[in-house]
């Protein structure tokens, strides 16, 4: 069975607001107009129960009022520029350095905190959809060129794709992704999942989280993740200089084969619940968060606060501060050409 639905969903700033369900199958998700959210994502587990896998809040205020980046499409460039400012044509563009001294996700009024509309909602025998459109005009946020972005989650009985696409009238840079922290447990017990990610290089950053441009191999380090490895084994080896600056990981991977191409990129395993995801991505870069700054402060959804460690992002994205490295893949994004990004995570058991 698959469904495609609007329905009510409290209010934002004191006006109605809706919310988008998908369902196909044994799998469901809900979804926010506000910075097109993954709001939920249920999954059956080895016996056929089911639970929210991501990370989020109960009500649509909260993802205004206490931004914490759960499940959102940042943008319009996600991770950090380095100190807030990039050059594209022989101009220099400044921007809020809102992660001082860089610039973090589109700022602090990025895609996020916006309300993108809503342009259709379907379903046919094997998939139910949503797609959102969101115009950024020509100096959002300190960016260049009017920008038409859209998003698109698509759910299958086996699998939720999101498609990131946008256009420029002007010369710009774009970096969409989506931020969904997973717990495929639901128990906040994310350190114990095993992770597979293929990479055999990551990058490097500095003491602010700018990669210093070495691609370092990841043997014989804790990213080596090339076989199945628990996440929680060596998130706080300190004597990895890494995993201090990052206080645990963060940090972007080289993904194996042709960016453009969608190909695997993860995988990541719950051994309690058995549920396993697969990640493949059209991105050159994956960007592995432990949730290192959860602070267990704020209630998320039923109450529960989140603490470090209980969930982990996979975000699929450009490599960050490309717009300053002539030697990374770029992210321009020039008039008459169109920017995209795919990506599918898969559900099944272990």
């Amino acid at each position: 069975m698959t469904n495609a639905q609007r329905i009510p969903f409290g209010t934002l700033d004191g006006q109605p607001a809706e919310a988008i369900d998908l369902t196909a199958g044994a799998l469901s998700a809900r979804i926010l107009p506000l910075g097109a959210t993954l709001q939920s994502l249920c999954v059956p587990d080895r016996d056929g129960m089911v639970a929210d896998v991501v990370l989020g809040f109960d009500d649509v205020q909260s993802y205004r009022d206490r931004p914490s980046w759960f499940g959102v499409t940042v943008g319009r460039y996600a991770n950090r520029i380095a100190g807030g400012r990039f050059t594209l044509d022989g101009k220099t563009y400044e921007l809020e350095t809102n992660n001082a001294p860089n610039h973090l996700h589109g700022g602090s009024d990025g895609f996020d905190q916006r309300l993108w509309d809503v342009a259709e909602v379907g379903q046919d025998d094997g998939a139910a959809w949503v797609h959102l459109t969101l115009t950024s005009p020509d100096g959002d946020a300190g960016y260049p060129g009017t920008l038409h972005a859209s998003a698109t989650y698509t759910l299958t009985p086996d699998a939720l794709t999101i498609r990131y696409a946008a256009t420029s009238d002007a010369a710009t840079v774009v970096n969409l992704t989506n931020h969904a922290f997973f717990d495929l447990g639901g128990q906040g017990e994310a350190l114990r999942h095993l992770l597979t990610i293929e990479a055999d290089q990551f990058l490097p950053v500095d003491a602010t989280s700018i990669p210093t441009g070495e691609r370092r191999a990841v043997a014989g380090t804790p990213f080596d993740f090339r076989e199945a490895q628990s996440i929680g084994a060596r998130v706080r080896d300190g004597r990895d200089d890494q995993i201090a600056i990052g206080r645990g990981y963060d940090h972007n991977f080289i993904v194996r084969g042709e960016a453009g191409a969608l190909r695997p990129a993860a995988v990541l395993v719950d051994p309690a619940s058995g549920r396993a995801m697969t990640l493949d991505v059209t991105a050159p870069g994956l960007q592995l968060y432990s949730g290192n700054f959860l602070g267990g402060a704020e209630p998320g959804k039923g109450g529960r606060l989140y603490r470090q460690g209980d969930a982990v992002c996979l975000e699929p994205q450009a490599w960050p501060d490309t717009p300053n490295r002539s030697d990374f893949p770029s992210a321009r994004l020039d008039p008459g050409r169109q920017w995209q990004s795919v990506m599918r995570f898969g559900f099944g058991i272990a």
